[in-house]
């Protein structure tokens, strides 16, 4: 008996009511993860029309919920979490939390930050390196986090026998894209000659392939589509959500390229959800490593295994250096999270509600409707999310 099915009953009836950023930086931004979550929580409270009092749900990892509820004057909640990254997750328990009457209106809110855990020169930050000592975590030699994907990146080149020009491609078409983003912390162009000239990691992955650490943060409200379409902005349907793993669901464990968490994501999203690629007016596949995103385009059916690298090279546009499915379809038009900035899909999601309100600025599709958003990895954090202008 299959675990997929097309039962889907939340859809379109609950919305995302606006999206708010702070942007973010590639550098020390001399400020907390409380601070900044503060920022992008009062910003998309206030763009909404709304007041703290008007919130009853809580949903983000730093700070704590409770701590959020504290700084903003959240006189009362029935419902909070704080669920694991990407970003995804945290949509998919709010708007189970909203259609179920646990809360009527989320606070979502994700702090991506500059920690040891992500660049390096963050243990040398007496406050930032704090518990965390130069050398903790995974060895060089084991194939867990950033390690693991340079083992399954090897494994794409040999498998299909294709050129690291590929990934670069995926590189080039995020920062193309931010530069028409202010709240994007890389913005200078970049070319093939810069992507294969950038220090290497391990093999084959460079510095480019692999995404950006940065302070910032993003903030969303989430409501029942009734109470978003009596808010200050257009209300953005969530169509379906999905989160999806296999049995052998670690780096080292995984099956292979054609059996892994993103699967499960595509045959369960596309299920549920009203559109697929061929009604998709803007697609965000995840880009934490350039490999992920070929492997979200292949497993997503826009080609086929090991064919991510040509697509991406059939649908490119030369004078803009990005990505234009058919000519019309713009990939992670934010920059992604190698040129905004790694946000644990946070960033797409951002992007995409801004999109489909039409508050995307120079950047801003025409006529965008529908947003396709394929987050996570291969492993066990592979998620998806379709949306909807109302």
């Amino acid at each position: 008996m299959s675990t997929i099915s097309s039962h889907n009953p939340m859809k379109n009836a609950v919305a995302f009511a606006g999206a708010a950023t702070t942007g973010f930086v590639a550098k020390n931004s001399g400020r907390s993860q409380a601070s900044l979550a503060a920022q992008a929580c009062t910003d998309v409270i206030k763009a909404c029309g709304l007041t703290a009092a008007d919130i009853d749900g809580i949903c983000g990892m730093v700070p704590s919920p409770p701590e959020m509820q504290t700084m903003l004057g959240i006189p009362r909640v029935t419902w909070f979490d704080n669920p694991v990254m990407p970003v995804v997750n945290a949509v998919a328990v709010a708007t189970a939390a909203v259609f179920s009457g646990l809360c009527q209106t989320v606070l979502v809110y994700h702090t991506p930050y500059r920690l040891p855990w992500n660049t390096a020169s963050s243990l040398q930050d007496p406050f930032r390196g704090i518990g965390m000592p130069a050398g903790s975590g995974p060895g060089p030699e084991s194939i867990f986090g950033g390690v693991g994907y340079t083992a399954w990146a090897s494994r794409y080149i040999h498998e299909y026998n294709v050129p690291r020009e590929h990934f670069g491609l995926v590189a080039i078409n995020d920062r193309s894209n931010a530069a028409r983003n202010p709240g994007a912390a890389k913005r200078t162009p970049l070319t093939m000659e810069d992507y294969l000239s950038a220090r290497m990691i391990r093999w084959p992955l460079c510095m480019l392939d692999m995404d950006l650490p940065v302070d910032g943060a993003d903030a969303f409200i989430i409501t029942t589509a009734e109470r978003a379409r009596d808010l200050a902005l257009p209300p953005v349907l969530v169509n379906a959500v999905t989160l999806g793993m296999v049995e052998k669901n670690q780096e080292d464990q995984t099956p292979s390229l054609r059996n892994h968490g993103q699967q499960v994501v595509v045959d369960a999203l596309r299920a549920k959800s009203d559109f697929w690629t061929d009604g998709t007016d803007i697609y965000f596949p995840y880009d934490g490593f350039t490999p992920i995103t070929l492997n979200w385009f292949e497993n997503t059916g826009w080609c086929g295994p090991g064919e991510g690298g040509q697509f991406v090279e059939a649908n490119w546009n030369a004078e803009q250096q990005r990505i234009l499915i058919d000519g019309r379809i713009p990939v992670n038009p934010h920059g992604g999270a190698l040129s905004e900035g790694g946000s644990q899909a946070s960033g797409h999601i951002r992007e995409a509600v801004h999109q489909l309100q039409g508050l995307a600025g120079e950047r801003q599709v025409a006529g965008a409707r529908t947003a396709l958003i394929t987050a996570g990895g291969y492993f066990f954090n592979a998620q998806g999310l379709t949306l909807v202008s109302d």
